[in-house]
């Protein structure tokens, strides 16, 4: 049976307006760069071993219509005014022989800080889930990240954000941790 895990990962993130829900995901894919793919949805585990890298690293791997294993986060409104926001976090362990997470987070309402915050802080928590130290996880405030006694080596997450401009226009955000299998 072949193996299926990825070897390498980036994160993406967009926006996109038009007049109805799904041409405004489209333009958000297209501005995160993963349009010309096909998107399948996966949960929520940071492989073991595999390298974060640069997005235009990441793009530079692919064919169009190749099928991708994502991790996406996703919120859309037409609402006039309405804020929405799509966060991915990310929480990998200090033994890279083992898994992180990544998780996703959707909200109304929220800034790109308050959204990224809460989807790092769900990563995080995750992962000292595994170890069962929950309660030892603290917020590092000059690296800017998540620690728990050398079990991990870093938190991090990417966000999107907009505001509905447009009576009746559609407004989507997208984030995405794109894995990447050879």
């Amino acid at each position: 049976m072949p193996s299926f895990v990825a070897k390498k990962i980036f994160f993406t993130r967009g926006v996109g307006r038009g007049q109805s829900q799904l041409q405004s995901f489209e333009e958000a894919l297209r501005d995160g760069g993963i349009a010309p793919y096909n998107l399948v949805g996966i949960s929520s585990i940071f492989p073991p071993f595999a390298e974060s890298i640069s997005r235009e690293e990441g793009l530079k791997l692919l064919n169009p219509g190749q099928i991708l294993f994502t991790v996406l986060a996703r919120n859309s409104s037409d609402e006039l005014n309405r804020m929405v926001s799509a966060a991915i976090g990310y929480a990998i362990p200090t033994d890279r022989s083992k898994w992180g997470y990544l998780s996703e987070h959707h909200s109304f309402g929220e800034t790109e800080k308050v959204a990224g915050f809460f989807a790092e802080k769900l990563a995080a928590e995750m992962l000292a889930s595994t170890v069962g130290q929950i309660d030892q996880l603290k917020w590092n405030e000059e690296n800017e990240e998540y620690v728990l006694q050398d079990k991990i080596l870093t938190t991090k997450n990417i966000c999107s954000t907009a505001v509905v401009m447009k009576p009746g226009e559609w407004t989507t955000v997208i984030s995405a941790a794109v894995l990447i299998v050879e």
